[in-house]
């Protein structure tokens, strides 16, 4: 079944936490309880025993999955806390380490958390769990081949929620949505703790929402929510957004938080309302002070800003890691700034892996368009919205696109 599975990733860090851990020791926090109940009890044990190194690298991989399922940030400092602490006990602790690398994952310091995986995987080749922080590490740097292989250890060693996850998303980053989904179902169907089920469940929402089927996401996305996973709100508010529920998108997408500004500031402006748009770009502005992201800072100044400044954060972005994302983006901010043909060449390599990404096919279709090739234009417009049919800006190209090719005296403003 594993080799069956193809293979790859899950962009997010997905932890299953517990069971992952050393051998259990007289009046230690149950790994079994959840999340919450196991970092309470962790505090408690850490009260009476302070410089126990193996229960820290533990509270540091909970709080790291509470980051995950609540979209709450500061989790990730507590995280930092207790695993830099365990670190200074006990250097070669695998726990702290694959801690420190989904640590990395999850801000985007991606060759560091492929150093610490390593680290953990060279101490323990048996300890799965690092084999997922490498494969998320790996497909970020761009490095799909090699993740793949880390990916098939990992099925090889614990096939699982958090395997068959990344398989999906690797699956579907290659355009093979049919077996993404079903791969996808598969893990939804074996979890058990119910921040895997939501996870699950947000992540089959991600995929109806790419391929166009937002009233499906909806369901996913609010039964993933309603079960308190975080993100999940961000996820209902594009569904939400797609149907032409706009006042449904606004409370969600206020719901989920700062994490979610630029998206909501993007939706304000479409109606409109642009003094409230500003408002979110400035949150987002200093949410970037606090924590960079370059690729999402360089996305949102090829649209709303500087798209030179976009060309240089993406170009130094790109000499860092070389991933589909990072190629599309620098791709479509080098069009922004007026150098189309050589976005033209970043952006066809994105199209070329990223199977079935309507943006990577429109933006594909944008450029063309500005270089004159317009039945290629219509082609790869047309493509985006097979693969999304509510992607608005694909249907305003297409228009224009119609519009442009009328003689003159027949167009209409």
């Amino acid at each position: 079944m594993c080799k069956a599975l193809g293979i790859v990733l899950a962009v997010a860090t997905c932890l299953v936490m517990f069971g992952l851990f050393g051998s259990p020791r007289p009046g230690a926090p149950d790994r079994q309880a959840t999340a919450t109940g196991f970092i309470e009890a962790a505090q408690d044990y850490l009260r009476r025993h302070p410089d126990h190194a193996q229960t820290l690298a533990e509270l540091g991989n909970a709080y790291l999955e509470r980051a995950r399922q609540s979209g709450d940030v500061s989790y990730q400092v507590k995280a930092e806390g207790a695993l830099r602490k365990a670190t200074a006990i006990d250097p070669a602790n695998v726990d702290t380490l694959v801690g420190l690398g989904a640590l990395a994952n999850a801000r985007h310091d991606f060759p560091a958390a492929r150093e610490r995986a390593e680290q953990a995987r060279d101490i323990d080749p048996r300890r799965w769990a690092a084999f997922g922080v490498l494969t998320d590490a790996l497909v970020e740097l761009g490095e799909y081949a090699t993740a793949r292989q880390a990916l098939q250890q990992m099925l090889d060693l614990r096939p699982g929620v958090a395997s068959f996850t990344r398989a999906a998303h690797l699956l579907w980053l290659t355009g093979d949505v049919d077996r993404a989904r079903s791969v996808l179902q598969r893990a939804s169907s074996m979890a058990v703790a119910p921040g895997d089920v939501a996870y699950c469940q947000y992540r089959l929402g991600e995929l109806a929402y790419e391929t166009g089927r937002p009233s499906e996401a909806h369901e996913l996305f609010d039964q993933a929510a309603r079960a308190g996973f975080g993100p999940a709100l961000a996820g209902r508010a594009r569904a939400n957004a797609a149907m032409g529920r706009t006042e449904q998108a606004l409370h969600d997408y206020a719901a989920a938080g700062p994490p979610y500004a630029a998206e909501l500031g993007d939706l304000y402006e479409s109606l409109g309302r642009h003094s409230e748009a500003q408002a979110q770009f400035v949150m987002f502005a200093a949410l970037q002070r606090l924590q960079p992201d370059d690729l999402a800072l360089g996305r949102f100044e090829a649209d709303h800003g500087d798209p030179g400044k976009a060309v240089r954060l993406l170009r130094a972005e790109w000499n860092r890691r070389k991933s589909v994302d990072v190629a599309d983006a620098l791709g479509w901010a080098l069009h922004r700034a007026g150098h189309s043909a050589e976005g033209l060449s970043f952006v066809r390599r994105a199209d070329a892996l990223g199977g079935r990404s309507a943006r990577f096919a429109y933006h594909r279709g944008e450029i063309t368009h500005a270089l004159g090739a317009d039945a290629e234009a219509r082609q790869h417009l047309t493509r985006a919205l097979d693969i999304n049919p509510h992607l608005t800006a694909a249907q305003k190209a297409l228009k224009n696109l119609a519009r442009d090719a009328l003689p003159q005296a027949s167009r209409r403003p």
